[in-house]
């Protein structure tokens, strides 16, 4: 047999260093406090981001009903334009008595003396329907502002409520004509 005199074949055993009984496999105190630190900074991280979407789906929701609380008093004025057309009494008519009101679709009177306005005069909500005669009290308010320019009368919605302490608004205008 012949043997092999090439030095990339010998392997000298020495070479090698040899595992002493006193070396162990696993992780160091170092490495296991960094893990928890990284594992915990992630967490922290997510569950910030959980609260901070929680509280922007709130002010979202809010503000989507406040725009349609704000909606619904343009409606209101309207309705009530084009019950005066119907009713052949004056475009105007009940609208230009006072400048600021607060009132629902469910009032029989207009302007309604259950909707006064004035600090602390909050929307209720039965459970179906904002008004201001029965249900409980919510955040928000709505204060609707005619003013008469002869041939149209402008009509100023504002909604307002307060979230966490910050006082929050959405306003809706629009103009109205005598287009009969």
């Amino acid at each position: 047999m012949k043997q092999c005199n090439h030095k990339f074949f010998r392997v000298n055993p020495r070479s090698y260093p040899r595992k002493s009984a006193s070396t162990k496999e696993g992780f160091t105190l170092m490495e296991a406090i960094v893990a928890i630190f990284v594992i915990t900074a992630g967490l922290v991280g997510v569950l910030s981001l959980v609260s901070q979407t929680i509280a922007s789906s709130t002010f979202s929701k809010d503000k989507l009903i406040a725009s349609y609380l704000a909606q619904e008093g343009i409606e209101i004025v309207r309705n009530i334009r084009d019950t005066n057309w119907v009713t052949n009494a004056s475009w105007t008519d009940h609208l230009l008595m006072v400048s600021d009101y607060r009132l629902d679709y469910q009032s029989s009177d207009f302007p309604d003396s259950n909707c006064n306005l004035g600090p602390g005069n909050y929307l209720m909500y039965n459970g179906n329907f904002y008004s201001c005669q029965s249900g409980d009290d919510t955040k928000f308010t709505r204060k609707i502002t005619i003013t008469s320019f002869g041939d149209y009368i402008n009509v100023l919605v504002l909604v307002e409520w307060q979230e966490k302490g910050n006082p929050h608004k959405v306003e809706t205008r629009e103009n109205l004509y005598n287009w009969r």
